[in-house]
């Protein structure tokens, strides 16, 4: 039998059973992809030719030829060792490894939904998301952004179990899965890893205003007017929040609001010139259409009155005008300027994304434009959050973060002095905003004067996108955001190697196990990084396509992701530092400095290796204090069920928050801040320290606004104030409660019939 023969007549058994025809093709095309998976972005040449290919797919004919002449099937597996074989031979070891390790987990996913134990479990918790209420599943309220009763949260949720499935058996190393479950280590949105999308982003809305946008039904022009400016943030913030998994953070509010501040001064000035002229003697002597032109060249909504010299001349009254004009358009450009805060903050408060799920997680920050236009904006932002939402209550988005800086608004003298100290006013009512320092070691390295996009900028949550080691002229805050993170169970590793459980600390044992663990969390993320690059433009059509992202508008649309995605951060994350220490030495770091010094060690060693990282890949490998609101709680359940009950480390519901000092354990405020402080230098993918105060801090401002100010004197990148917020249950205040409630008058103590609750609410509704 001639050897076309053989392959006419052979048929390839599939691993289903089911008998196809041999086809050469295929085969060509499974080596093609071999040699193509070590090809790591568009700008990288393969070393390899088509003479390589065709060298190794020759091979694997010949072999099949000789070695089936006889037979007449030949299963799918044995095509596969052969091409191994092939690779083997010719010595392309990058391509056997690759294509090996695919065959592996495309093994380990077919296994993992044949398993009868692990369908049952999966059909398990689709079962519980149905049925169930948040209240009874845990898994319904894993995103406190997302209410897992509704009929849009469920559907996400369901979603969420079979792409977390999917993810674990065809895309993520079986090593990888298997830490995440059993609590060495936790991948952050897991549910999202196959979409290939980013966590978070902060918005360049210069970018975005220009020429205008698209949100795929239809393109936006370019705001005209403040109340524009402020309503097309929100609708960007709502429209990106769809193309990542994680939140969205307006870095610089105010530079990017003021252009809308002195469009609408100028069509005000002008509006009011006329009228004022058309009530005058002198509206046949003015040439209006002058006037308007003038107007429309002003640059700031301050300016010398006499560039309208030549319309008003020797005449007073003419000039009066002019100067009555600009007092009506100034209080008018005002009135209009807190509306569209006060329009914003309620639009990012009930506006939905994510099929209606939820409410999009939102950030800004502000506070260093010093131009009038800039300077109106951040009052009339902070007025508007002081005023709260329809019946008081305490606007959660977006989350406000002050941007302090020494020169600017930090001392009695500096021109925002007067915002700084309304800053701390509102936050002592309100919560927010929360305070970034710009003067920080670790922030100021990147700032240049005058260019306001290497400001930092935090997300609420706290994460931080500034230094770029890939393009250090790109070390910049717009246009970037984190890729992804995963955080590592530190308190484990205390547990293994400390003295809960052994005769004394086992240093050496610690530091290697870290490290290994380390080593593993970088493999996971560059893993999770070649699924985000392989995916295209048209995968993320506001994120990529509107050009939100750095460098985007220049990508193609066949183009992979890597030459823009290389400038977001890809982060490490920890939780539980105080019980780590508590596991190896008996005391946290804010009982004992020789505790404070370990812990500065631990996290000093984990932000060194992930420098080295970020040198040896060229990428931005960060060091992050994991937001571990809900995390905290599952690595302690898994560790307890593990370990026991371990005092001081596993025997409350959760692990401390990233490096704080616990919030049951007695420290002043002076202590807290200066053991915390030097923890943000060394985690530099984000961080935030929280001071828990009692009592009314509205009435004792100077000692709020002395706490931010040794926040800053201590190095701090960026914190945040908590203090008591009550609710009135009859008309909904949310706020400081004294003895007369400032929403309805109710005194403390004071019932109140059911008449007059229900008349409250009548006279209320809108």
């Amino acid at each position: 039998m001639s050897n076309e023969e053989v392959l006419n007549n052979l048929k390839v058994v599939k691993r289903n059973g089911k008998k196809v025809d041999f086809d050469g093709t295929k085969v060509a095309i499974a080596i093609k992809k071999g040699f193509d998976s070590i090809i790591k972005s568009d700008d990288e040449e393969s070393k390899y030719t088509e003479k390589d290919i065709q060298k190794v797919y020759h091979y694997v004919i010949k072999c099949i030829e000789k070695e089936y002449a006889d037979e007449e099937k030949i299963k799918i597996e044995a095509i596969q060792d052969l091409i191994e074989a092939s690779l083997k031979k010719y010595h392309y070891e990058d391509v056997l490894e690759s294509f090996s390790e695919y065959r592996i987990r495309r093994a380990q996913a077919r296994e993992a939904f044949s398993d009868e134990k692990q369908m049952n479990k999966f059909v398990k918790t689709l079962e519980n998301l149905g049925l169930k209420s948040a209240l009874e599943e845990d898994v319904k309220r894993e995103n406190a952004n997302i209410d897992g009763n509704s009929a849009m949260g469920t559907m996400l949720q369901f979603g969420s179990a079979v792409t977390k499935a999917f993810a674990k058996a065809y895309q993520i190393k079986a090593k990888y899965a298997e830490a995440h479950d059993n609590g060495d280590i936790h991948i952050h949105d897991m549910d999202f890893l196959p979409m290939g999308t980013t966590t978070c982003m902060q918005i360049d809305l210069n970018k975005l205003f220009k020429n205008g946008f698209s949100t795929g039904h239809g393109h936006l022009r370019e705001p005209q007017s403040i109340n524009s400016y402020s309503a097309l943030a929100a609708i960007a913030i709502q429209s990106n929040q769809n193309d990542q998994h994680g939140g969205q953070s307006i870095p610089a509010f105010d530079y990017y609001m003021a252009p809308g501040v002195l469009k609408t001064f100028r069509k005000e000035y002008k509006q009011a010139v006329y009228d004022l002229l058309d009530f005058s003697d002198f509206i046949s002597f003015i040439n209006i259409d002058k006037v308007v032109k003038e107007i429309d060249k002003l640059s700031s909504i301050e300016f010398d009155l006499n560039i309208f010299e030549n319309f008003y001349k020797d005449s007073v009254a003419v000039r009066r005008i002019f100067e009555k004009a600009h007092d009506i358009a100034l209080a008018k450009t005002d009135r209009a300027t807190y509306q569209a805060m006060e329009a914003f903050v309620h639009n990012l408060n009930t506006m939905h994304s994510r099929a209606g799920a939820q409410v999009p997680f939102s950030s800004v920050n502000f506070g260093t434009d010093t131009s009038p236009e800039g300077r109106m904006v951040i009052k009339n932002y902070l007025l508007s959050v002081d005023a709260g939402l329809g019946k008081n209550e305490t606007p959660i988005f977006p989350i406000s973060i002050f941007k302090v800086k020494e020169g600017v608004n930090y001392n009695p003298g500096d021109p925002n002095y007067d915002l700084f100290k309304l800053s701390c006013k509102v936050s002592a009512k309100r919560l927010f905003p929360n305070f970034s320092f710009i003067d920080s070691t670790f922030n100021k390295q990147y700032y240049k004067e005058g260019d306001y996009t290497t400001e930092v900028g935090y997300m609420g949550c706290r994460t931080r996108v500034l230094g770029n080691v890939v393009d250090p002229n790109k070390a910049i805050t717009p246009g970037r955001g984190n890729l992804s993170f995963t955080s590592i169970n530190l308190p484990r590793l205390g547990i293994k190697h400390g003295i809960v459980t052994n005769d004394k600390f086992d240093r050496e044992g610690f530091f290697a196990e870290l490290e290994e663990t380390l080593d593993m969390v970088r493999d996971q993320l560059l893993e999770r990084f070649e699924i985000q690059c392989n995916k295209r433009i048209y995968n993320f059509p506001f994120l990529l396509e509107q050009g939100v992202w750095l460098d985007s508008e220049k990508l193609k649309p066949t183009d992979r992701l890597r030459k823009v995605l290389k400038h977001g951060t890809l982060s490490i994350g920890f939780i539980g530092l105080a019980e780590c220490l508590k596991a190896l030495i008996g005391k946290h770091h804010g009982e004992s400095d020789d505790a404070q010094k370990l812990g500065l060690e631990i996290v000093g060693f984990m932000r060194k290796k992930c420098d080295e990282y970020a040198s040896k890949y060229n990428l931005n490998f960060t060091c992050l204090a994991t937001p571990a609101e809900g995390l905290s709680g599952r690595f302690v359940n898994i560790d307890k069920a593990i370990y026991g009950k371990i005092k001081g480390v596993t025997d409350r519901e959760y692990y401390t928050n990233s490096f704080h000092v616990p919030v049951y354990y007695n420290i002043s405020i002076v202590n807290k801040i200066k053991k915390e402080a030097p923890y943000h230098e060394l985690t530099n993918a984000g961080h935030i320290s929280y001071i828990e105060l009692d009592g009314d801090t509205t009435k004792n401002l100077d000692a709020f606004e002395k706490i931010i100010r040794l926040m800053k004197e201590n190095n701090m990148g960026y914190g945040a104030v908590n203090h008591p917020v009550d609710r009135d249950p009859v008309c909904g205040y949310v706020g400081v409660i004294g003895d007369v409630c400032p929403g309805c008058g109710r005194r403390a103590r004071e019932g109140v019939s059911v008449e007059v609750v229900n008349e409250y609410k009548k006279n209320s509704c809108c």
